[in-house]
């Protein structure tokens, strides 16, 4: 994989943006491999938990024009046909997939946010579980800057984490954001002081994260994405269906033993 990097030690997996572009400028393989990967992360039963991060001083500078160009330019040579624009949907539409690829993988996803964070890397953090930046982050959802409405998951996702207001203002007006004002917002859910900070920060997490029954950790994932469309009442009812089915594990009996042994738990998933 050209765009996309990764790494997995004690139930960990590190996935870097790492194109060849500067500021890891998303190019058009970086959406297929992130799909492949975690799709893959998905049925690996040596992973628990996720840190999606930017290889370098940058999370990503966004879409790659240079590099896109070709791709959309060559779609207009035939005369603005209805059959380049089913064309451009199919590309959109795998663009979007390789980022709800994230959304869907049944680990949960840490965004460790350095630098700069825009454009395709907003609908990229917005897939994730939650979000982590160093002070020196910087958001912002620019689309509406080159003429192009933004249009793989932000503003499907992003009123769910900061609201429908926060999500208009950084739509409509493309402007920065720092990483105070995005965890004033909610965007982000902690910040730190540099990119070394951040980057031990999310791996505490993430390990503390392993440690706990990974199908509990998934069914918690699984319970919220779901319910995200439901009414309160429709999203407790499958909370209950799900656990009436899937409570009872090795997992649950050793959380019992361990705790009455006045012992460390050691989950297996099983």
């Amino acid at each position: 994989m050209n765009e996309i990097t990764l790494e997995v030690s004690d139930h960990v997996a590190v996935v870097s943006l790492a194109g060849p572009a500067r500021g890891n400028a998303l190019g058009p393989d970086v959406w297929g491999e992130l799909g492949a990967t975690f799709n893959e992360l998905d049925g690996r039963d040596d992973v628990r938990v996720v840190v999606l991060r930017g290889r370098g001083e940058h999370f990503t500078y966004g879409l790659d024009l240079q590099r896109n160009a070709p791709l959309f330019m060559g779609l207009s040579q035939g005369g603005n046909l209805a059959s380049e624009r089913l064309a451009l949907k199919r590309i959109v539409l795998e663009w979007q997939a390789g980022i709800t690829a994230i959304e869907k993988c049944s680990k949960p996803v840490i965004a460790a946010i350095d630098g700069w964070c825009i454009g395709g890397g907003i609908d990229i953090i917005a897939a994730a579980d939650w979000r982590l930046s160093s002070a020196n982050a910087k958001f912002s959802l620019r689309e509406v800057k080159i003429a192009i409405t933004a249009d793989l998951g932000a503003l499907q996702r992003l009123p769910y984490i900061i609201g429908q207001g926060a999500t208009r203002r950084m739509a409509m007006t493309g402007k920065d954001f720092t990483a105070t004002e995005a965890h004033a917002m909610g965007l982000v859910d902690a910040v730190y002081a540099n990119d070394e900070a951040l980057f031990e920060a999310a791996m505490a997490e993430a390990i503390e994260v392993a440690k706990n029954p990974p199908f509990v950790v998934q069914s918690v994932k699984e319970v919220l994405n779901h319910g995200r469309d439901m009414t309160v009442a429709q999203g407790l009812d499958y909370v209950a269906t799900w656990n009436s089915a899937y409570l009872e594990s090795h997992d649950l009996k050793e959380a019992i033993l361990s705790y009455m042994e006045r012992r460390e738990p050691t989950f297996k998933g099983n």
